[in-house]
Parts: structure tokens; C-alpha cells; sequence
């Protein structure tokens, strides 16, 4: 059952009258590097007691000991004050400030790196503490604390001084972190599935967009096609500039080709303006195909995006090529086409470059090949793909919305606004 209560006003903002508030060292042991300097190179093994770091804690602060840093037994035993137990709340001192984990579970010998330091509650639950450094209010004070001078870092004495609402039982406080506790493990299961789907997806455009596997009713030979041969490549694009005079036009820019499958007409979003002319020339029309030519790395050569739907009002821009076909390809199958590893790979090795700035000329653009089969089972193919699209689409929509109840959850739990009893 839900009840409001009467609230008052503390530094921490509103409470519950029957809360209370204090600095972590009220309620916790903070504890860090005592005289000790880190490891070197000679101290790591391949296996052994883990030394946890900040890259150890993944972008929804969970622990991920699957690369793990690990130490021998000796320097491991040096520093008993820093040794790990379950349901200490581990968060960074230096560089990534903010980021923290509760370590729940029992996970062997381990202790932290320089840059961490251990929070060891008394009493308090640590699932609670670990929720609410977590929350907007405790992401506050952590960052406002944060020295701005050379690497981003906190003290233990700043650590020790967080202030922290606190519900007047220890069964309260767990009854919080219980509920918080299972929307995260939704939106960890939600994680999982879509990262099942994406597999999936990924095995059936391996098959089906080599010919290794075939639908069922399609016999026919698959065609190798060069670019250059079937349809139109032009570059020059539109620059990012306004200037008075000339067509007002929207951009299909580099990120809206490196971000997107397929580009819709109220896609485009940046506002430029080119000389009628160009503005023709640099049109956007349904079936148009446009690839990245350059970028810092090789792997982000010829990503691609097509056009669903002509759009009048847009052009593309000088970062991107584009491909109109003279060739009848099913509309959806022109994005699946060009997203093989087969394809990709020929970008990546065609390119040039200094390790800085990699860009594919467009004579060796035009010289890439790419395998087609006839028209209809392009379309039966770009059916199911599309399928699989959307079904991932609606799952992250699902994940999107149920990371945003849980942070409405944190809002009202972690301040006593809504009561579990």
C-alpha cells in the first residue's frame, strides 16, 4: 500500500518527517588506498585475486568481471583494508566521477584499484546507499564536489561528507531497494532479449544476404554486381552553411546516414541553404542509397541508409555519397544489401589513410561489389529482416520506457514522496 506522509525540509531536500539524514561516515566505513601505491606490471598475473577499476563497471553500473584485472596473492594480501566483501558499494575517486557499483554478490578474492574506494555500511542498507548515489540527487552532490583541476577526482574525507536521506528502519530501506531491485532486473532482462534479437538478426543476414540459405521457392543464381554498374554515384555534396540568397534545404548529414537504416522525410533535422542548382543535383529521392566515404576508423567506411520516401525539402550532404539506382531493387533490400560483412570489408580494405582520417575514393566506391538475386526474393528477404527490425525496435521502445519508470521510481522512493509499508 502506498501512503503520503508529511515532509520537511533538510539539505537534501524533502523528506519524510520521520526521516533522517547524515553523512555517509555516520552510517558507513570509507575506505581507500592507505599508503599503498597500486600495482605494477610484475604484480599482475593471469589469474588471481581481481584489482576492481572503473572499467570494471559497465554503463548501467553493474559489475563486469569479464575482462578482469587481476593481482598476485602477495600484493593482494598487503592491504587488507581495501579487500572486497559483498555488499560493499565501490565508487570512484578519479577520472569517471560518478560512476559506482553495489557488488551483490559473492564474487572471491578481490580488492579495488587506486581509484576506488570502498563504502561499508553499518546498519543501513547498501543496496539503499549504493540507489540513491545512484539517483539525480546523489549524482548532484557527487559532481559538485568533483575537483576541476587536471584528472576529475574526489577525496575520501568529500566521500565521507555525501549526505543521505535516510527511512527510519532498515526494512524500509530494503523495501526501496527491493523495488528499484526489479525494475532493474526487468530492464536487465529486456537487455538480454534484445541483445538475443540482435544476434539472431545478425546469423539470419549472414545466410540469407550470402545465399547460404535459401527461402524456400528461390533456385535461381545470385548476380555480382560493381557499384559503378548499377546506378548512378555522385558526392559533392551540400556544405553545413547559410548564406543569404540562396534555397532553404535540410541536411541529410553523416550521422543521420551512420545512425539510421532508413531515412524518412522528417528525418533530416539541420537547416542549411545552396544555390537552387545544387539543391537539385543534391536531392533526396524514395531509393536513394547513402553511404559514409571517410571517418577516423576503417570499420565506419560505407555505412549506409536509404531513403523510404522522396523528400523534397532535403539534400544530402558533402560527408556522404549517394548511390540512385537504374536498377528495379526491392526498396527495403537496398539497406540489407550493402550492411554484409562481405561489403563492409571491401570498404575497410580499399580505403586509405594515415591512421588519423580514412576516406574511400569514389572510383574504387564504384569498383565494391555487391551480390544481388532476382527482385522477388530480394523482397522476400528484406520481409523478413525488416520483421526482425521492428520486433527489436518495439523491444528497445519497451526498454526505453521502463528505464524511464525506473527513474521516476528512484524520484519518489529515494525521497520518501512515496512510502512502501
Amino acid at each position: 500500500m502506498e501512503v503520503k506522509l508529511s515532509r520537511k525540509q533538510t539539505e537534501v531536500g524533502l523528506i519524510p518527517e520521520d526521516w533522517g539524514t547524515g553523512p555517509i561516515r555516520s552510517f558507513a566505513e570509507v575506505r581507500g588506498r592507505v599508503g599503498w601505491r597500486g600495482y605494477t606490471k610484475k604484480d599482475l598475473v593471469a589469474y588471481g585475486p581481481y584489482a576492481i577499476g572503473a572499467k570494471h563497471i559497465d554503463s548501467s553500473n553493474r559489475l563486469d568481471l569479464s575482462e578482469p584485472t587481476c593481482i598476485s596473492r602477495s600484493k593482494y594480501v598487503e592491504s587488507p583494508e581495501i579487500m572486497v566483501c559483498t555488499g560493499d558499494v565501490l565508487i570512484v575517486q578519479r577520472g569517471t566521477i560518478g560512476k559506482l557499483v553495489l557488488v551483490d554478490r559473492p564474487i572471491g578474492d578481490a580488492t579495488i584499484n587506486p581509484s576506488m574506494v570502498i563504502i561499508r555500511t553499518h546498519k543501513v542498507s547498501p543496496r539503499f546507499v549504493a540507489y540513491y548515489l545512484l539517483s539525480h540527487s546523489g549524482q548532484r552532490q557527487i559532481l559538485a564536489d568533483t575537483s576541476t583541476t587536471g584528472v576529475p577526482m574526489i577525496s575520501q574525507r568529500q566521500i565521507e561528507s555525501f549526505l543521505v536521506p535516510l527511512p527510519p528502519t532498515k526494512a524500509e530501506q530494503e523495501a526501496i531497494a527491493e523495488a528499484l531491485g526489479d525494475a532493474d532486473a526487468l530492464i536487465e532482462s529486456l537487455e538480454r532479449l534484445v541483445a538475443k534479437k540482435r544476434q539472431l538478426k545478425q546469423g539470419a543476414m549472414r545466410e540469407l544476404l550470402t545465399g547460404k540459405k535459401r527461402l524456400p521457392g528461390f533456385s535461381g543464381k545470385w548476380e555480382v554486381k560493381r557499384l559503378g554498374t548499377i546506378g548512378d554515384i555522385s558526392s559533392a555534396g551540400v556544405d553545413k552553411k547559410s548564406r543569404p540568397g540562396e534555397t532553404p534545404i535540410r541536411l541529410v548529414n553523416y550521422l543521420d546516414v551512420y545512425r539510421k537504416d532508413f531515412l524518412y522525410s522528417d528525418d533530416p533535422c539541420q537547416w542549411v541553404t545552396a544555390p537552387p542548382l545544387q539543391a537539385r543535383r543534391c536531392s533526396v529521392k524514395k531509393g536513394d542509397v547513402f553511404f559514409t566515404p571517410s571517418s577516423e576508423t576503417r570499420d565506419d567506411i560505407g555505412i549506409s541508409a536509404v531513403a523510404m520516401e522522396d523528400i523534397p525539402d532535403a539534400a544530402y550532404s558533402y560527408h556522404v555519397v549517394r548511390l540512385r539506382l537504374t536498377e528495379q531493387w526491392d526498396l527495403r533490400f537496398r539497406n540489407y544489401a550493402f550492411k554484409t560483412r562481405a561489403f563492409l570489408d571491401q570498404a575497410e580494405t580499399l580505403c586509405d589513410g594515415s591512421g588519423t582520417r580514412y576516406v574511400i575514393s569514389q572510383d574504387k566506391f564504384k569498383g565494391m561489389t555487391v551480390n544481388v538475386p532476382c527482385i522477388r526474393e530480394q523482397t522476400a528477404i528484406a520481409t523478413i529482416l525488416f520483421d526482425m527490425d521492428a520486433e527489436i525496435a518495439g523491444l528497445e521502445t519497451k526498454l526505453a520506457k521502463t528505464r524511464q519508470l525506473k527513474q521516476g521510481m528512484m524520484q519518489e522512493l529515494l525521497t520518501g514522496r512515496i512510502r512502501l509499508v
